[in-house]
């Protein structure tokens, strides 16, 4: 009997869209890990770049290769969700990477919290300008205020986690209407219904590259995660009592408005406008909080006169 029987599978998403630059690291730190019983499913989403011809070079059993026409990452994710075999699926995607003990010590935490349904770590971003990007480990969730901390925001990446696929069965799997903030959206409604355990360890590292990527657009990024808690708000009526209004608006659009004046502080003017706006039409913030944000109503350039004049 091999040593990995006796450990459950692992099934593991990886969506890939052109990602043959990085196919090679991503799926070598699977090969490197340290736990025994797994299988990878890459769904390849359309790819332009020969990824394919990438994928198929691999010899190894525990690789199963899926090819579908262009569809979007949540549509690619959920056909590699229901194409698994295993008890509990991991994420990652095809330009990011683990440490060779993630799986090993995610699974070990969820073997000592069995009621628990996802394991999650730290993370680290890796190659941003200038060096930047400090490692960090996410705040225990399953406190007397779990549900407040996790509606504002679940602080980890979707490859820094391991669930159980029943779970994320039972929530819907992921929401294809959502362009970003869908992996939110899913942690939200797993947290809201099942037990969290946190491994205190920096095990997965997300790549920056210099193309595109879904969270580069910080104004996208912010609206759908509140586009995320109103979903999951509309789907979970009764929420709103149990947090109360207040905490409710502060999870929400008091989130919105910091990741606004995150924008606002950084310079990213017109990023920092499309957010303000969105908490204007919520009727939020404090009169402080106003007088920055009016001028989003402006032009952009009479806009920018005005910090540039006030900033004199």
């Amino acid at each position: 009997m091999s040593a990995s029987s006796n450990f459950p599978l692992i099934s593991i998403v990886m969506p890939c869209f052109n990602a043959k630059r990085h196919l090679r690291q991503s799926i070598g730190s699977v090969l490197d890990q340290t736990y025994p019983h797994w299988e990878l499913i890459v769904i390849d989403d359309g790819s332009t770049d020969d990824s394919l011809g990438l994928l198929h070079s691999l010899n190894d059993e525990r690789i199963t290769v899926i090819e579908q026409t262009n569809q979007g990452v949540c549509k690619t994710r959920n056909r590699g969700i229901k194409a698994a075999k295993g008890e509990w699926i991991a994420f990652l995607d095809a330009d990011d990477t683990w440490h060779p003990d993630c799986l090993s010590l995610l699974y070990r935490a969820l073997c000592d919290d069995p009621s628990a349904s996802l394991a999650y770590c730290g993370w680290q971003n890796v190659g941003l300008p200038g060096g930047a990007g400090k490692p960090f480990v996410p705040p225990d969730y399953e406190t007397a205020d779990k549900l407040e901390l996790v509606f504002t925001s679940c602080r980890w990446p979707i490859h820094a986690c391991l669930t159980r696929k029943s779970a994320i069965i039972e929530a819907g799997l992921f929401d294809e209407s959502l362009l970003t903030a869908e992996d939110f959206l899913l942690w939200l409604k797993i947290a809201y219904k099942n037990r969290l355990t946190r491994v205190p360890e920096v095990l997965a590292l997300y790549h920056f590259h210099d193309g595109g990527q879904a969270s580069s657009n910080k104004a996208r990024a912010a609206i759908n995660h509140w586009l995320a808690q109103e979903r999951f708000l509309q789907q979970n009526s009764e929420v709103l009592s149990i947090l109360g209004v207040e905490k409710v608006k502060s999870g929400m659009h008091g989130e919105l408005l910091n990741r606004g004046f995150e924008c606002y502080w950084q310079r990213d003017l017109v990023g920092a406008r499309a957010i303000f706006r969105k908490v204007m039409l919520q009727r939020y913030g404090s009169l402080k909080d106003w007088v920055y944000m009016l001028p989003s109503l402006l032009p952009l350039f009479l806009h920018r006169s005005l910090i540039s004049l006030f900033s004199r």
